[in-house]
């Protein structure tokens, strides 16, 4: 499979699309005065203990205030300070924090619509082969690394480095298979420096901001170390410089593959990347075989509803309903990261009533989202037909990030039709002539209803005149939305 990166980067925001075999996968966007807050460090004051919801608010500097729970508190943080165990076991809100106190805490998930971000005072701090994590003694393996023997000599040479001081723990990432003790040593040296650099700013006081994670290229570099990549391009030269400099310290591998591209055409042409992200807005996924899936993202989940639409199959319906479904998890599984769609998500797949079918789809959406870097959990079906899945969530969605809320429908995604409003207005017509003295009524309205108004619902609005006995005359106002109206009594 061939597999490479391009890197778009203007004034105002950096864009990274993954290429698979010809076809984007993933696409990451960073508005340079909007960047993720996932990774950064804060000092934060708790400004609300709330023991009804066992969480608190806190204030990290930021117009919506953030948001810890008991169980995101780390029972080795400075943060319990006195508390005894039997206290921590309880993990009461009310004993872990209280109103005012200063606490250090990282963002784990990125505020995301109308919630604020969500903390933990639990640190870790990431880097190519190790996550370090300054509050526990602890040492841990990537559940990628399967292999049993390579997962013992790595847990051996991590707690022999760990054992040199005793400060923190370490996970060992997916990229640190194979690697020997060198790197690792090297790897850690880093990141006890990092940490001890942010315990210094802690000290000091100067800013409420201990540590930045890195920008969205350098990001995705780091996370990407392991990852079997052709290419990396990218179209800006400053930034090209500024990845060598990166690769060449922290992953000497990819130094060989970065490219700049100086070419003429927009980079994101090269794979249709610009056309893939605009279709990755839409409701509607279209299948090869003529079927499609139609994605609903919601502030609670996100539900999936397959269809066989124009697909009428070869031999009967069961395997029609089998091979529409069967495609449909291959589609689904790239959806779910190229939109970067996370928490709890319900498909529709088409009733099957063969279990072997039930058995061998659940499979192949297995194997499909096997290849995401984001942790999945597939519950199976439940009793009403719909498989249930979980996708960890941390940063904004491609339509979060992309989108805002329609100012017509303001976010309920329909708006009233004309003929709905068409009899509001006579409603609230009949309802002021009854409250109020008035000698005519002047109705603004938008194009479309006062076309209606005057066109077919003219005999109703005839009758309508007769009734409250009172002129009615129609304006158009051209920046009324359809379901916006008044009512004026001259």
């Amino acid at each position: 499979m061939s597999a490479e990166l391009l890197i778009n980067v203007t004034p105002s925001e950096s864009r990274v699309a993954l290429i698979e075999n010809g076809i984007l996968q993933e696409l990451h966007v960073e508005r340079h005065t909007k960047r993720g807050l996932v990774g950064n460090i804060y000092r934060g004051k708790v400004s609300r203990v709330l023991p009804g919801m066992q969480a608190a608010f806190v204030d990290i500097g930021f117009d919506k205030a953030a948001f810890l729970h008991a169980s995101d508190i780390a029972i080795h943080n400075e943060v319990v300070g006195e508390v005894s165990a039997s206290h921590i076991q309880k993990r009461d809100i009310r004993e872990l924090v209280r109103d005012g106190q200063d606490i250090v805490v990282q963002v784990v998930k990125d505020p995301i619509g109308t919630k604020g971000a969500r903390l933990t005072t639990d640190i870790t701090i990431p880097s190519r082969y190790l996550v370090f994590m300054p509050s526990v003694a602890h040492v841990g393996v990537s559940q990628r690394i399967e292999d049993e023997v390579e997962r013992e000599r790595l847990k051996a040479l991590i707690q022999q480095l760990s054992e040199e001081t005793s400060e923190g723990g370490f996970i060992l990432r997916t990229a640190a298979e194979g690697v020997g003790e060198k790197e690792l040593q090297q790897d850690a040296d880093f990141l006890r420096r990092l940490w001890a650099k942010i315990q210094s700013r802690m000290k000091k006081r100067e800013s409420n901001v201990l540590y930045e994670d890195l920008p969205l290229a350098r990001r995705v570099l780091r996370d990407f170390v392991g990852t079997e990549l052709d290419r990396i391009r990218i179209d800006s030269k400053l930034s090209f410089q500024e990845l060598k400099d990166f690769t060449n310290e922290y992953a000497p591998e990819f130094q060989k593959l970065l490219e700049y591209y100086p070419g003429d055409r927009p980079i994101f042409d090269l794979y249709d990347v610009e056309n893939e992200a605009q279709r990755a807005l839409d409701r509607r996924v279209d299948l090869k075989s003529g079927g499609y899936l139609i994605i609903d993202q919601t502030e609670a989940m996100t539900t999936i509803d397959i269809n066989t639409g124009a697909f009428v199959g070869h031999r009967n319906l069961d395997e029609t309903i089998f091979n529409t479904n069967i495609e449909a998890t291959q589609a689904i599984a790239r959806q779910l990261r190229l939109r970067n769609l996370g928490g709890m998500i319900l498909i529709d797949f088409i009733d099957m009533t063969d279990q072997d079918h039930k058995r061998r789809v659940l499979h192949s959406l297995e194997i499909a989202t096997s290849k995401d870097r984001a942790k999945i959990n597939i519950h199976g079906f439940t009793a009403l037909g719909l498989v249930e899945m979980t996708r960890k969530r941390t940063r904004e969605s491609l339509e979060h990030i992309l989108c805002g809320e329609c100012p017509s429908c303001r976010g309920r995604g329909s708006i009233k039709t004309v003929e709905t409003v068409c009899f509001e207005i006579m409603r609230e017509i009949v309802r002021v002539n009854r409250a109020y003295q008035a000698d005519k009524f002047v109705v603004y309205a938008s194009p479309k209803v006062v076309e209606a108004l005057l066109g077919e619902e003219s005999h109703m609005l005839a009758e309508l005149e007769a009734f409250v006995s009172k002129q009615i005359k129609i304006q158009t106002e051209l920046l009324y939305s359809q379901d916006k109206f008044d009512v004026v009594m001259m």
